[in-house]
């Protein structure tokens, strides 16, 4: 094929595999012209008209639109202008097309109204500051003033005894999460804007703080989030009752009197003077703890924490709680 070889638009069409509409169209709109017409006045194109649509139809197939395959055509600019421009959109429709999928997922997992639907989507459209602010607010609730951890406004302060379990309980979302990640903040968020859940951790908080200000010997702050409401607690319930829910003993009975002997007087030991002396009071509060401890959003918030923070999943501890319930109930 030589320089002086012109093809009709049928012919340019079956060389390309594009229509002949198709071709027309980029015809008329200059970025395919034609090099000239015959006597009867139909278009010729000439050989560069091949390679011309080639290019073109190339950088649709990428998702450019007509103004910039112009630009490119006609060398205003390079491929390398264009594919970094077209990968830095692309980046952008894989976050929305990943919020999206986290907003759909989460509203077919948890069965939300229309209602549910808008919040969901919402908060997963919320900013890292508007994130920070709505969590703040949740474990400024929680947390709050007290053991002396107030800020004047209701803030937690640093020398709280709960200002490192509350920097534990922060989810931070990654610049790039995955569906995974995003899916988990929106359940979290909608947790935490749970304002009986917020409740139920804000009365552990307080029930560990006036226990460990009354007992001699208990160190003045929490050590990790996966321990509240209190470290000798939780770990007394699995060193207690795990044995016995690993050997299959029923909590209604004999044997089991004894471990639940066993943590009324460790609980009592702890929390002395910050309850009634009485045998039937003190048990009465620890059924009360094990109730709120129990709670399953406690131990989901953990769960999503894990998820959205890129932490190894919490090993959980459930079964030994619910055993201690009905135990000591």
């Amino acid at each position: 094929m030589n320089g002086d070889t012109t093809y009709t638009i049928g012919e340019l069409a079956r060389r390309t595999g594009l229509t002949v509409k198709t071709v027309r169209f980029y015809s008329n709109q200059g970025i395919v012209p034609p090099a000239d017409r015959n006597p009867a006045g139909h278009r010729r194109y000439g050989a560069d008209a091949v390679a011309r649509l080639e290019l073109v139809r190339t950088l649709r197939e990428l998702g450019l639109g007509l103004p910039a395959i112009r630009r490119v055509v006609e060398r205003e600019l390079t491929p390398a202008d264009v594919a970094a421009a077209q990968a830095e959109a692309i980046d952008v429709q894989i976050r929305v097309l990943r919020l999206r999928r986290a907003v759909l997922g989460t509203v077919a997992r948890l069965g939300s109204t229309p209602e549910e639907l808008t919040l969901v989507h919402q908060l997963a459209r919320l900013t890292e500051d508007e994130r920070g602010h709505l969590i703040g607010e949740f474990l400024a609730g929680v947390f709050g003033r007290i053991g002396g951890g107030g800020t004047g406004g209701g803030g937690i302060g640093n020398g709280g005894r709960f200002a490192a379990v509350a920097r534990s309980l922060t989810p931070e979302l990654p610049e790039e999460p995955s569906v995974e990640q995003v899916e988990a903040w929106v359940e979290l968020a909608r947790l935490a804007g749970d304002t009986g859940f917020r409740a139920l951790l804000r009365g552990l908080a307080e029930a560990e703080a006036a226990e460990a200000e009354a007992a001699e010997g208990v160190a003045g702050a929490v050590r990790t989030a996966a321990h509240v409401p209190r470290p000798g607690l939780a770990v007394a319930v699995r060193e207690l009752a795990g044995p016995a829910v690993a050997a299959g003993v029923e909590p209604e009975s004999v044997e089991a009197a004894a471990v639940v002997a066993e943590l009324v007087e460790r609980y009592g030991r702890w929390c002395a003077g910050a309850v009634p002396g009485d045998a039937g009071a003190l048990r009465d509060r620890l059924a009360e703890r094990l109730g709120a401890m129990a709670d399953p959003r406690r131990e989901r918030y953990l769960e999503l924490l894990a998820v959205v923070n890129g932490w190894v999943a919490p090993e959980s501890w459930a079964a030994e709680v619910n055993w201690a319930v009905r135990a000591v109930a």
